[in-house]
């Protein structure tokens, strides 16, 4: 699903934020990113969600070289990723229905069709009965929920998250990522930045570790 091949990335032809990153992810793989901040766990994300480009290696999804992708092509390749953000990223004039509707309705998306897949998403994180609710009326917990119902109302092949619990207490966080597990047991690729390694051990998945860029411990690998 996702492979690094030696990637570099390098900002203002200085800064090193990543040197010789090498992994390979299987599709339906559910993998964490962790490491001290500043490490680039950010800047990895960003290369696989195409926001930025490698200064050197290549970074494949699903087959095909991300940076070799027409500007006409981005959209539709960021279409098939799911993003999860620590701070919600959610629309605070409209309410949850809308906000999780928001994909579908840049894309054209029927009516009809978005209504289903918009209540079937908050459904699945246990808020279909606060989708008239604006943001503002919610806990933490379930404005993340939120945000995880966005990334997911396009049944995307690839979910991306970047520190997802970082503002929960223990329990809240545990069960956020008891959600994404759910999405990963029906087919989706997971991969998650965090940097609770306590969570982290106690969940038993594939574990990635980067300090200064670079790719020093990769537990759990097939």
């Amino acid at each position: 699903m996702i492979a690094f091949e030696h990637v570099g990335k390098r900002y203002g032809g200085r800064f090193e934020a990543l040197a010789d990153i090498h992994f390979r992810i299987g599709r339906g793989e559910m993998v964490f990113l962790t490491g001290h901040s500043g490490a680039g766990k950010s800047s990895l994300l960003r290369l696989i969600m195409r926001l930025e480009r490698p200064s050197r290696g290549r970074v494949m999804v699903a087959g095909h070289d991300i940076d070799r992708l027409h500007i006409s092509q981005i959209p539709f390749y960021r279409r098939q990723i799911g993003v999860v953000f620590q701070d919600h990223q959610l629309l605070f004039d409209r309410d949850v229905f809308a906000n999780v509707a928001l994909p579908l309705t840049i894309q054209g998306v029927e009516p009809v069709d978005a209504a289903r897949r918009v209540r079937a998403a908050l459904d699945k994180v246990g808020l279909l009965h606060r989708e008239r609710a604006l943001p503002i009326e919610l806990s933490t917990g379930e404005q993340q929920r939120i945000g995880i119902a966005r990334a997911v109302v396009n049944k995307p092949a690839l979910l991306l998250a970047d520190e997802p619990t970082g503002n929960l207490d223990p329990q809240l966080s545990t069960d956020i990522m008891r959600l994404f597990e759910d999405f990963n047991r029906i087919g989706t690729t997971v991969m998650i930045a965090s940097h609770d390694l306590a969570l982290i051990a106690r969940l038993r998945h594939r574990v990635l570790k980067l300090r200064e860029g670079r790719l020093i411990n990769d537990e759990g690998a097939a």
